[in-house]
């Protein structure tokens, strides 16, 4: 059974690797901003204020836990050196200490309430949904993204280019090569992009709405600083403002199966003349609904 429908997936992926009509925003034309890069640490360049936010927190938790390692390291060893037996031959005989006691529960105290009270409106920010200039309905099935315009009509699926790549590496044939370049993707973005993107204009709100049509999946684009489960029979939102044009890579970030790996996500940001383009080419591909329409901005 698992033969059958991996040998699917792999036919419907040949046929969706074609360049599509609608998906000719050209990448080559926009800077590959959101991707890991190798041999490198930290966090992708943060292009929404979700993902500020979230590599502020990060940085400030770790300037705190690095302060309380190295007074506890300290602590043990001048305790080791200074009250070691060949030093304190008779051990003391106190049973307790209590200014010591008190500082040690009322400083984890106050270190613990000062990160709620920096991290708390963090995560309001991203829980309150704000109203959408685009909603997006994204799917996960078992291996690949199905995206909705949910306000246009169309949707579309959105496979790994090489996909189901089941044997890793070894699947980075001349013909994926040749498709990656086709869709205006270099060979190191390979696993990475998708034959079909999501376009958002830059600059607009977006709402993903997000879900599973099988197991437990989770849409992550780092650079926005979202990310969210795709369970089954739920529907979860998130939302991001991207403010630089560009293109910004993803994945399922839920252990999901066997092509788990396999199942990445590719956003294209644009401008909102070029993703108005877009979308009356998409509703043509997509819905067969050709007709013109000026995007309402939101103040």
């Amino acid at each position: 059974m698992m033969t059958k429908h991996l040998t699917l997936a792999g036919l419907m992926a040949g046929v969706s690797s074609l360049p599509a009509w609608a998906q000719s925003v050209d990448p080559q034309g926009l800077e590959v901003i959101g991707k890991p890069t190798e041999r490198e640490m930290g966090f992708q360049p943060a292009v929404t204020e979700l993902a500020r936010d979230l590599q502020w927190l990060d940085g400030m938790i770790l300037v705190i836990i690095t302060a309380i390692t190295l007074f506890v390291t300290a602590l043990v060893l001048w305790v080791a050196i200074r009250y070691n037996k060949k030093r304190n031959p008779t051990p003391a005989a106190f049973t307790h200490h209590t200014p010591v006691e008190i500082a040690w529960t009322v400083v984890p105290i106050l270190i613990l309430v000062g990160i709620g009270a920096w991290s708390l409106p963090i995560l309001f920010r991203q829980q309150e949904i704000p109203v959408a200039d685009v909603t997006i309905k994204a799917t996960g099935h078992q291996w690949y993204w199905n995206h909705e315009y949910v306000d246009e009509g169309f949707g579309f699926d959105s496979y790994m280019i090489g996909a189901p790549a089941l044997g890793g590496e070894n699947m980075k044939t001349p013909e994926v090569i040749a498709q990656l370049e086709e869709a205006g993707y270099s060979e190191g973005e390979f696993l990475l992009a998708t034959d079909t993107a999501v376009v958002v204009p830059v600059g607009k709100t977006i709402v993903v709405q997000v879900t599973g049509a099988d197991v437990i999946h989770a849409w992550t684009i780092p650079a926005f600083g979202v990310k969210q489960d795709a369970v089954p029979g739920r529907l979860a939102e998130l939302w991001f403002e991207a403010e630089k044009e560009g293109v910004y890579f993803g994945q399922c970030s839920e252990l999901c199966g066997q092509a788990h790996a396999y199942m990445p996500i590719t956003v294209k940001v644009v401008s909102v003349e070029e993703y108005e383009a877009w979308l009356g080419r998409a509703r043509e591909e997509y819905a067969g609904i050709p007709q013109t329409r000026t995007f309402a901005s939101v103040d």
